[in-house]
Order: C-alpha cells, then sequence, then structure tokens
C-alpha cells in the first residue's frame, strides 16, 4: 500500500525531489532506469548500454567493467516460489485499488496486473 507512504511524504518533500524507480523496468532495460536516477540527482552521465550485458543463466543484465563482469551474488536472480493462482488473484484484487492510488500520486501506471 505505497500510496499510504508516499501521501505522507508528499506533505513534506515536492514531487520533485521523488523518484519511483520501477523494478521491472530496472530489470528488464538498467540503462533507462538509471538515467532517470542520474538526472534526479544531477550527476554527469557515464552509464551507457556498453556497461551491461544480459546474462542467460540468470535471467537479467549483469554489469560490464574494464576489470571484468560482475552479477549480484548466487542468492540474487533466484527464481520465485510457487505461489497457488488463486492466492495471486486474491492479493491482486486486494492491492488493485491501492496499487491505482499510487498511480495517481506517482502520475505513471505501473503495469501491475489487477487479476
Amino acid at each position: 500500500m505505497y500510496h499510504l507512504h508516499l501521501h505522507r511524504w508528499l506533505e513534506v518533500f515536492p514531487r520533485e525531489q521523488i523518484l519511483i524507480v520501477n523494478g521491472d523496468r530496472l530489470i528488464d532495460d538498467p540503462v533507462s532506469q538509471l538515467k532517470k536516477i542520474r538526472k534526479l540527482l544531477g550527476i554527469e552521465h557515464r552509464i551507457t548500454s556498453n556497461h551491461f550485458y544480459f546474462n542467460e543463466t540468470k535471467g537479467f543484465y549483469c554489469l560490464r567493467y574494464d576489470s571484468g563482469d560482475r552479477c549480484l551474488r548466487e542468492t540474487k536472480g533466484r527464481k520465485h516460489p510457487h505461489v497457488d493462482p488463486v492466492v495471486i488473484s486474491k492479493l491482486r484484487k486486494f492491492f488493485a485499488e491501492h496499487n491505482q492510488r499510487f498511480y495517481e500520486l506517482v502520475g505513471e501506471d505501473l503495469g501491475w496486473p489487477e487479476e
């Protein structure tokens, strides 16, 4: 129920000082999300797509350095455990309204499934 927290933060901080990073996009397209972070922080652009490579084994992007490639540790990037689809459906229905309120606050639909 992120909207409850964000609503309180917006009472203190201007919206321009808060960045919502889409975790799904960070996995699929890390450069686009890092550009948003860099822009908010006002730091020089140094990270490009050349700094990443897709690790087929892990199923996500890893970092490429001059000194060698690095991925998250073995405990990261695991497959999610099986959850009964009925439970997932109930959770999605419960959180759908809360997610919509969050989307309204951030001005972006993050596309989280409702069913």
